[in-house]
């Protein structure tokens, strides 16, 4: 007696959340790292009132962070599936580079969805900003203006001017890091500070360091559709000398800094091992040729260097090793 075959199980429906998550590119939290950053800065040396005060601000403040790189990374990825370029740097011929990381390219979101998520995350990083900067201790013109610039631009990318398609990407990269931690400091603090601000520069450089990897990488989908990056723009030579020179600078204000006094004698000590390991970095990409390779290091050097400003800032304020001088 044959048996009836067992019914097939339907398979389970993927969660919406999940898409969602990989469509503002919540695993990449490089940029959240200017709140602690900020935080090991401006804590310290506060009382236990204007702690409670600070730590709600930055709290808002990582809020709205989280929202902008979430509509951000959704418009960049509406943009990039529109002319194609995803298709190209995510498809089939680039094994590397997860699909399931672009949910439109890979059907798990439509288009609608993504914009609607875009839009609905623009709102919240005002909110949250909004709020940041009702509840901060302090408002400089400055730092009040360097909040507004992040919420009318910081959605911009690659949606209406189309910052990174029109030659600013490399800049965009850097500056966006730049502002997630100077406003922030002076909303907290009320003033402008010349060795926040080289912390400030070292930050913004780390995701620009592992970012002009990925453009080496997407030259192809990139200059079809006209995306002007330095990669796209420059000869190959040319685009390697570029990237030489950003893992200069950093090297260039972290020593320099130090030489006029800025910075404590110490932090080029400190930080000494993020330098030894860009030279590494650049030739596993332009000598070795593993480029994506390549952006993992600058990933993981970025979020190094964070962990040794942080323990800058700490001894700096006589938390650790009892202070140095």
């Amino acid at each position: 007696m044959e048996h009836a075959a067992a019914p097939a199980v339907a398979e389970s429906p993927p969660i919406a959340w999940r898409a969602y998550a990989r469509l503002a590119k919540l695993d990449i939290y490089d940029y959240y790292l200017s709140v602690p950053l900020v935080a090991a800065m401006v804590l310290p040396g506060g009382s236990a009132a204007t702690a409670a005060t600070s730590l709600a601000v930055l709290l808002l403040f990582l809020g709205g962070e989280i929202a902008m790189s979430a509509a951000m990374c959704t418009f960049d990825d509406v943009t990039g599936y529109r002319d194609g370029s995803d298709e190209v740097n995510y498809g089939p011929d680039a094994p590397a580079r997860r699909l399931a990381r672009k949910p439109l390219i890979a059907g798990t979101l439509t288009e609608p969805q993504a914009i609607r998520f875009g839009w609905l995350s623009t709102a919240a990083c005002a909110l949250c900003w909004l709020a940041a900067l009702a509840l901060a201790p302090a408002r400089p013109l400055w730092a009040v203006a360097g909040v507004l610039a992040l919420t009318v631009f910081g959605f911009q990318y690659s949606w209406w001017l189309r910052i990174s398609y029109n030659g600013f990407q490399e800049f965009f990269l850097a500056a966006l890091g730049w502002l997630f931690v100077l406003p922030l400091h002076g909303l907290l603090t009320g003033r402008f500070d010349a060795f926040v601000a080289v912390q400030a520069l070292v930050f913004g450089l780390g995701p620009l360091l592992f970012g002009v990897y990925s453009n080496t990488n997407d030259i192809p989908g990139d200059r079809a559709v006209g995306r002007r990056t330095a990669a796209v723009l420059l000869p190959p030579r040319g685009n390697a000398l570029f990237v030489a020179g950003c893992s200069a600078l950093e090297a260039a204000l972290v020593v320099g800094s130090a030489v006029a006094g800025v910075a404590p004698w110490w932090f080029p000590l400190v930080m000494a091992p993020v330098l030894v390991l860009r030279v590494r970095q650049w030739h596993r990409g332009f000598v070795e040729g593993q480029v994506l390779l390549a952006r993992r290091l600058g990933i993981h050097l970025h979020r190094l260097s964070c962990a040794l400003l942080v323990a800058v800032d700490l001894s700096a304020a006589g938390l650790l090793t009892g202070g140095l001088s």
